[in-house]
């Protein structure tokens, strides 16, 4: 599907979670364009004051803050400026339904499902930067995407890298498509030294700039295996040829390898306002402020495959995609409270996808028809996270017992 544009000859965008690392980047690249695009609506969970600026400087039509007592402060911070402003969970999804031909789903974790699914109800394309919403319900996403005619086009720097040499036409040509990660910053750690690690360092990514949690879980590779889930939704392959290299420059963002032996790789700067711009301009192409790459001055390009001992994420997230139904939501729920509780010095590092694998252990993994569904699974997989993590619910620091694998 094409991306119409409205009659003024605008591109009219709605940015969910647009205080975040993303959605800053796209009011970037908007306000760099204001003859090119308009703003529908903006939406953030907490950060009142930068979403009213936000807001003001882009002159969005609505505004809306997740946490409903901020409603009083945007407000004010809205007075005088005709825009409309609203609060609450609910008051995001209707953002999100509102007649914008992109809607930039940036929410991190779960909470974007339900918004960018409202999105895809009306046809929208959906410039998909919350990978959470295809692991926690990949089938029901794509069915709907189908049945309303919407467009998804990922903004991952990964997956849009993909999105741009795979050919769609001729699936049947492609022979592996292969994920690249920088490593994180423990990628030459043992797994003693991994133990003491502490939120600080993790969320000191070596190369790109995210929030804390997208942080943790390139440190943990989480992140990495949460891609290979939603690789396998967004892209026609199968499953065991989808494969992950660890490429610390995060010059080549993915590669697509054809039957014939040809490998074609998308290169660039570590800048998400790249393939953020492909998404905005698609079909077309965008100017961009990021640095243009000097493949001289970089001199040296490595690989190497991952270490799935010291990274046992990339395992547990192949697993969870193997088994299906209810198993890729049950990881997704259970790593966001693990890396709540590690961010919050209650774990170690190596706890978290120790809890992972504990909750996918017990857990039954059944089919997601409905949204309804999704929610249940997501629910009882928190709760049975936070009971190991907590078991007497006194919100102590703990360590979760060890049950082979992983130990350091």
């Amino acid at each position: 599907m094409d991306v119409k544009e409205v009659d003024t000859g605008l591109r009219r965008v709605t940015i969910l979670g647009s205080t975040g690392s993303v959605g800053c980047s796209t009011v970037d690249l908007l306000q760099r364009e204001p003859n090119r695009f308009a703003v529908e609506a903006l939406t953030a969970n907490e950060n009142v004051r930068l979403l009213a600026e936000q807001a003001r400087q882009l002159r969005a039509r609505l505004a809306v803050i997740g946490n409903e007592t901020l409603l009083p402060e945007l407000r004010t911070l809205l007075a005088g400026s005709g825009i409309e402003a609203a609060a609450g969970r609910q008051a995001i999804v209707e953002a999100a339904a509102r007649p914008a031909e992109l809607v930039v789903a940036a929410i991190v974790g779960a909470a974007g499902l339900e918004p960018t699914l409202a999105a895809i109800r009306r046809g929208a394309a959906i410039a998909l930067a919350n990978k959470e919403t295809l692991v926690c319900a990949g089938a029901l996403v794509m069915r709907e995407a189908a049945l309303r005619g919407a467009t998804i086009l990922p903004v991952d720097s990964e997956h849009n890298a993909i999105f741009q040499v795979f050919n769609f036409d001729a699936p049947e040509s492609v022979d592996r498509v292969i994920l690249t990660a920088s490593g994180g910053p423990f990628r030459t750690l043992s797994l003693a030294e991994m133990r003491d690690v502490t939120p600080a360092q993790a969320i000191a990514h070596p190369v790109w700039s995210m929030g804390a949690k997208i942080s943790v879980d390139s440190a943990t590779l989480m992140n990495k295996g949460l891609e290979l889930i939603e690789a396998s939704f967004l892209f026609p392959v199968p499953e065991q040829r989808i494969e992950v290299l660890i490429h610390p420059q995060s010059v080549i963002h993915s590669l697509v390898s054809y039957l014939d032996g040809s490998v074609l790789a998308q290169l660039g700067t570590p800048d998400m306002r790249t393939p953020i711009g492909v998404a905005l301009a698609w079909p077309r192409r965008m100017a961009t402020p990021a640095a243009r790459l000097d493949l001289a001055a970089i001199a040296k390009l490595t690989f190497e495959v991952p270490d799935f001992a010291r990274f046992p994420a990339l395992t547990l997230a192949r697993q969870a995609l193997q088994s299906g139904g209810a198993a890729p939501t049950i990881l997704n729920a259970a790593n966001e409270v693990a890396v709540d509780a590690f961010l919050k010095g209650r774990i170690g590092f190596l706890d978290i996808t120790r809890i992972v694998e504990q909750t996918l252990a017990h857990l039954e993994s059944g089919p997601l028809s409905d949204l309804e569904a999704v929610r249940a699974a997501d629910g009882e997989a928190r709760r049975y996270a936070a009971h190991l993590i907590d078991p007497a619910g006194s919100g102590n620091v703990v360590r979760v017992q060890t049950r082979g694998r992983g130990r350091a």
